[in-house]
């Protein structure tokens, strides 16, 4: 007998008279719907800490740089940097491996365990973020730059890949926002952390100190990660023989998931030629600009109000909270009513109104603090959404594998383009890097809408041509990926 289906229930309570009924336990066995919703519990408790965590240290490597640098690091290493160039370069070196390597390191990680995949990629990316406190010139600090791109490749795009092992299209855009809202959590904890160094009395200066406590757990959580992550469905000894069966058949609702390690070369090609992905890419680029820019100078914008460095860097606390809130608030949504377009259209406008708001009131701090709100929960929440949406919309595992790194990397563009938008010289007003980033956020909402209503153009033609689908059926997408007539696309 199978006791992964029952529970446990007191027959007791029923009363001693009633026949057959005696003072044991009885099992009852457990519907479906509750097998699949204790199953969800399990993975949940396991796969998002782990994660989550693993995110937080990930954005804190790499967007430390703002904080350090309001903490003398150019001071004593760049040799003053009175034109911020070379902070604006070691800041960017971390795009330019990023962007290399994260489309072919997420299509070989189909082929190995994704718990050493991604918990190696951590311990090697923590290495390069700690030898960031040892660097004495800017060779040393473009080297470990460098590094931290390569290993951080490895994991963004694999970790949004592993999460449609497990988790339906229903359940991926809420995930997937716990996980991305970290990088919310990152900015707030990262304000707050700086504040206290800066405020510590010790040896070595506060920057290196920054580094080496940002660092060092990032590589004893890749060795959790190795022994704590669960495997693929088929394979993982986390689940039982029931609880993977139940995996596999939710991996294959409204879509059908690879079995083992499989790269589909057909598909790898298919997503290169989907014009959609490019488009995608567009959006990402946006996002990605105001991304950059905030993680890198939003305590240096922060300090133009009139604030002084270690107050400047408390007060990127509130925006970043503000940001998780929302992201949670609209992914959930988006997950409920299953929509994504609609409500990136909307998010990316925040966050376009919020740079304008920073051009107009130039002389009104309060307002302008204000605007920081709109521009952190718009752009946190629309890369959220933007994941989530693709996450499903490109139909196969290994179109994922090759579509979500291929938007991702023309998107870190985007990421290379901001770290040069706010050069020193051009303080305290920043007129055209607000300017070049709201532009940015307007054109990805258009994008979002064109894309939505593709989507839901391609949805009303199938479902006129065969038929509307079952949403919990599997499709067979082992050929046609998103083409399969069974498919049917998130708007």
């Amino acid at each position: 007998m199978d006791f992964d289906h029952y529970e446990h229930c007191d027959s007791s309570q029923y009363g001693p008279d009633i026949e057959g009924v005696g003072e044991t336990d009885t099992l009852v066995p457990l519907d479906p719907e509750a097998q699949e919703q204790r199953l969800l519990q399990k993975l949940d408790q396991r796969i998002l800490p782990i994660l989550c965590l693993l995110y937080l240290f990930a954005y804190l490597d790499r967007s430390n740089l703002g904080n350090a640098r309001l903490q003398g690091l150019p001071e004593d290493v760049l040799g003053g940097d009175p034109t911020g160039v070379l902070f604006d370069w070691v800041n960017s070196a971390f795009f330019f491996t990023y962007i290399l390597l994260q489309i072919p390191f997420t299509v070989l990680s189909k082929y190995y365990n994704p718990r050493i995949w991604i918990g190696c990629s951590a311990i090697l990316w923590g290495i390069c973020s700690t030898s960031m406190a040892a660097a004495h010139n800017f060779t040393g600090l473009m080297m470990a730059r460098l590094g931290l791109g390569t290993f951080e490749a490895a994991f963004g795009g694999a970790v949004v890949l592993y999460f449609s092992f497990y988790y339906t299209k229903a359940e991926c855009g809420t995930r997937i926002a716990y996980w991305f809202g970290f990088a919310a959590v990152a900015g707030a904890f990262g304000g707050l952390i700086a504040h206290g160094i800066q405020h510590v009395k010790v040896s070595i200066a506060n920057w290196r100190l920054l580094f080496m406590l940002e660092g060092i757990p990032t590589i004893f959580l890749g060795l959790l990660c190795i022994f704590m992550l669960p495997d693929r469905p088929e394979s993982t000894p986390f689940l039982t023989a029931a609880e993977r069966k139940i995996a596999i058949s939710r991996m294959n609702r409204g879509t059908s998931g690879d079995f083992g390690a499989v790269v589909r070369r057909s598909h790898v090609i298919a997503a290169f030629q989907d014009w959609r992905i490019y488009v995608g890419g567009v959006i990402y680029f946006g996002l990605n600009c105001a991304l950059s820019s905030l993680s890198a100078f939003l305590p240096t914008i922060i300090g133009t109000m009139g604030h002084t460095n270690a107050m400047a860097q408390l007060m990127t606390v509130p925006p970043y909270a503000m940001a998780g809130c929302v992201l949670l608030a609209t992914s959930y949504s988006s997950d409920r009513l299953q929509i994504r377009g609609p409500l990136l259209v909307f998010t990316s406008t925040l966050g376009g109104l919020g740079y304008m708001i920073l051009l107009g009131a130039t002389h009104q701090q309060d307002v302008r603090y204000g605007a920081t709100f709109l521009i952190t929960s718009g752009t946190y929440s629309s890369i959220g959404l933007m994941n989530a949406w693709f996450n499903h919309n490109l139909g196969s595992e290994t179109k994922r594998a090759a579509g979500i790194p291929l938007y991702g990397a023309i998107g870190q563009c985007g990421g290379i383009l901001g770290s040069h938008l706010y050069p020193l010289t051009e303080g305290p007003h920043y007129t055209n890097g607000f300017t070049v980033s709201a532009s940015l956020l307007f054109l990805a909402a258009l994008c979002a809408l064109l894309l939505s209503v593709s989507f839901r153009l391609d949805n009303t033609q199938r479902d006129q041509q065969y038929g509307k689908p079952d949403p919990n059926d599997m499709v067979d997408t082992s050929e046609l990926a998103d083409k399969a007539p069974g498919f049917r696309y998130v708007p």
